[in-house]
């Protein structure tokens, strides 16, 4: 199998989490290459694709991709294209990846635009796929249809969900909720081959097991993306100076956090490594800017499982039998 391609400069954390996790990998069996500077330090005996540029989480994505060619993300992406890896990695910028992704290994033909697929937990279940996350502000109603065939595809393979069901987010669960854009979808999405379309599903239905892959608009998507991290980021930490707040809840902190830890590792965005771009030729993997290396490590084990399981060649068939 060809190596993975890991962003070494990816991320609020790279260098150092990101070549650790990158080693993790590789002790596992998993052939990795990372892609950075000469003489990158940790690299230890790992194969070095060298870049001497880096685009940072502030530029300009498009811009950024065009202007440094010789960038770690441009190269890790012309390795999955040139044949000399089988999938990408990156913490990096995310519009700068998706990008590079979409210049260098180009988009399966027959989609309409590639979408980022990220998976929300459900406690006690297998997590939800939401998509678009944020690869697409604004999208045709017919770009929807294609997300939830695309999506599909993802959760079978991923999750080994035999049948996934489908989901349109809206303000709703009625058939008539919601905007022009989500009306449309609904009536398209009730018809189409290759998926089990529920109906609408709303915002308080992404972390419960009502659909199984739930699709959007990007610009709709990252927000609600964004204000479950905060969310859950902001419960977990006042639970936290909860326990702190006096000494008589030690006890009962210490006999808690067993329990609690399971749900810990089930809603960390660590445990998941990062999000999926669907619908380019290749797999490539997106993971939060502040990854680190266990993020990295199943950043990883994820894109070697894609390409084991062959889910773009899947995507192709599936794009093209629904066109």
């Amino acid at each position: 199998m060809l190596p993975i391609a890991v962003d070494a400069m990816g991320g609020d954390r790279a260098p150092g989490e990101i070549v650790a996790g990158a080693h993790a990998a590789a002790a596992l069996g998993i052939p990795v290459v990372l892609v950075g500077p000469p003489g990158l330090e940790g690299r230890g005996d790992l194969e070095l694709i060298e870049a001497s540029e880096v685009i940072a989480m502030d530029d300009d994505a498009a811009n950024g991709v065009r202007r440094k060619k010789d960038s770690t993300l441009v190269r890790a992406a012309e390795a999955v294209r040139d044949g000399k890896a089988s999938a990408m990695v990156s913490a990096g910028n995310t519009g700068a990846t998706m990008a590079s992704a979409l210049l260098r290994m180009g988009r399966i033909k027959g989609v309409s635009r590639p979408a980022i697929a990220t998976p929300i937990p459900v406690p006690g279940h297998s997590p939800n796929i939401l998509l678009d996350a944020g690869a697409n502000a604004e999208v045709q109603p017919e770009w929807l249809v294609q997300f939830g065939q695309m999506g599909s595809v993802y959760a079978r393979h991923r999750f080994g969900i035999d049948r996934p069901s489908v989901g349109l987010l809206s303000i709703g669960e009625e058939p008539g909720k919601g905007d022009t854009l989500r009306k449309e979808a609904y009536e398209l999405l009730l018809h189409a081959p290759g998926i089990d379309f529920i109906g609408n599903v709303e915002g308080r239905d992404v972390m419960k097991k009502t659909a199984d892959v739930i699709v959007t608009d990007g610009f709709t998507g990252n927000v609600v993306l964004k204000a479950l991290e905060g969310g859950l980021r902001a419960i977990l930490t006042a639970l936290l100076e909860a326990f702190a707040a006096d000494e008589q809840y030690k006890p009962h902190a210490d006999a808690l956090l067993p329990a609690l830890l399971p749900l810990y590792e089930q809603v960390s965005p660590e445990t998941y490594g990062g999000a999926m771009l669907l619908g380019v030729e290749g797999v490539c993997i997106i993971s939060h800017g502040s990854s680190n290396s266990k993020a990295i490590l199943n950043a990883i084990k994820l894109a070697n499982e894609m390409v084991q399981h062959r889910l773009v060649d899947e995507i192709r068939t599936t794009v093209a039998l629904h066109a």
